[in-house]
């Protein structure tokens, strides 16, 4: 297992390597306040605070533990949001998806299915992962169930994980997915996006 930066590419979304460069698309979808309620950067609300969110993100995956990828849709060759791996463990051959934002037209639509589709497929038959996990926000139901709807197994809730930098304490509910559970998932999701 070796993350590199990778171009994936569906039907409907591109993910490519995030870089500074998108910064400025991106400001035009990503400033509005109920993206980040949930995430654990805190707020986001100029286009110097998202410059500095993508490059935190670029100096993790500097140091090995994240791969950032953009999220372009097709149809408009437009910049529509980020995702990631995160918390990349080579030895154990695990990883989290997550980190994940896309401006408020997009949620709910096919982006999502078929963001999470390429990353799981590019993680388990690519980098032969025995693991991918994922955690939201226990207040943060649109995501949990959008999980649920994934496949993902519920595995439990990490009570008081993290301290936001509101200093809300808190609740993690943790998923996953292995190996044997991908084909069945990787079916369903299928089934979804490209049925027609």
């Amino acid at each position: 297992m070796e993350p590199e930066p990778v171009t994936l590419t569906g039907k409907f979304v591109r993910l490519e390597p995030l870089s500074e460069a998108h910064v400025p698309s991106l400001a035009e979808v990503g400033l509005e306040p109920e993206i980040w309620r949930y995430m654990r950067y805190g707020k986001v609300e100029t286009e110097d605070q998202l410059r500095v969110w993508v490059q935190e993100l670029l100096d993790q995956q500097a140091h090995g533990t994240d791969l950032p990828f953009v999220v372009i849709k097709l149809a408009s060759r437009k910049a529509i949001g980020c995702t990631r791996y995160l918390d990349i463990d080579i030895p154990n051959r695990s990883l989290e998806i997550g980190g994940t934002w896309y401006g408020l037209e997009y949620q709910g639509t096919m982006v999502n299915t078929e963001c999470k589709y390429l990353l799981l497929k590019h993680a388990f038959e690519t980098l032969a992962c025995v693991r991918v996990w994922f955690k939201a926000d226990r207040r943060n139901l649109r995501s949990i169930h959008a999980l649920e709807r994934l496949g993902a197994k519920k595995e439990g809730v990490l009570r008081n994980h993290m301290i936001l930098p509101d200093g809300y304490i808190r609740d993690s509910v943790m998923f996953s997915i292995l190996p044997e559970e991908w084909p069945p998932v990787k079916q369903k999701l299928e089934a979804k996006l490209y049925a027609s």
